[in-house]
């Protein structure tokens, strides 16, 4: 009778075992799914980049995606242009910021991530004023120039019915892959 009664216990706990091996086999798929996911929209550099944002008035998670998008946090990163670091300056934009702020630009600190992210924060934050808080537009100056972005608001072929049409690939790329990679930073804000 005891053996009897334990088939029937084992024939009872093994599809409940069975059950439970499988519900935490997917719980861990799901985590790693999750960590992958968040891994590619990463926040290096947090501390720098908070410190910058605040600083300057800028969402931490457009900063991010600019990074991300330029740099893919590298900040040894130089363009096959000459942008350096891990937002992708210029060394004419790096002088113009400076002299913005009344600074003397220092070349060999370009690399360092907390000056690198100080100086593009300092272009993004004037970008976005310049056009009156309309995040596409800095973005596209970011890449293109404001010089640019101003021409295009201004020729009624690149700018019409409240729409920018930005005629250089690269800049409408670029403009696309920030924008994507700031709505998923937010998304993992807000979660």
């Amino acid at each position: 009778m005891a053996v009897r009664s334990g088939k029937k216990r084992a024939a009872v706990l093994a599809p409940l075992i069975a059950a439970a091996v499988i519900f935490a086999c997917f719980g861990l798929l799901l985590v790693h799914v999750m960590n992958r996911k968040a891994g590619s929209y990463p926040r290096l550099y947090a501390d720098e980049v908070a410190a910058a944002s605040e600083r300057y008035g800028l969402d931490a998670d457009l900063v991010f995606a600019v990074i991300r998008t330029e740099s893919s946090f590298k900040p040894d990163a130089v363009s096959s242009a000459g942008a350096k670091g891990l937002m992708q300056i210029m060394a004419p934009t790096a002088e113009w910021v400076c002299w913005r702020y009344k600074e003397e630009y220092d070349p060999s600190r370009i690399f360092e991530p907390e000056y690198n992210i100080e100086l593009g924060c300092r272009l993004l934050s004037y970008l976005i004023d310049h056009y009156d808080g309309n995040t596409e537009y800095a973005v596209a100056a970011y890449n293109a120039g404001n010089g640019r972005v101003d021409g295009w608001l201004q020729d009624p072929e690149r700018f019409r019915d409240g729409k920018l049409m930005i005629p250089i690939d690269e800049t409408r790329n670029y403009v696309k892959k920030v924008l994507d990679s700031y709505e998923k930073y937010k998304q993992q804000t807000n979660n």
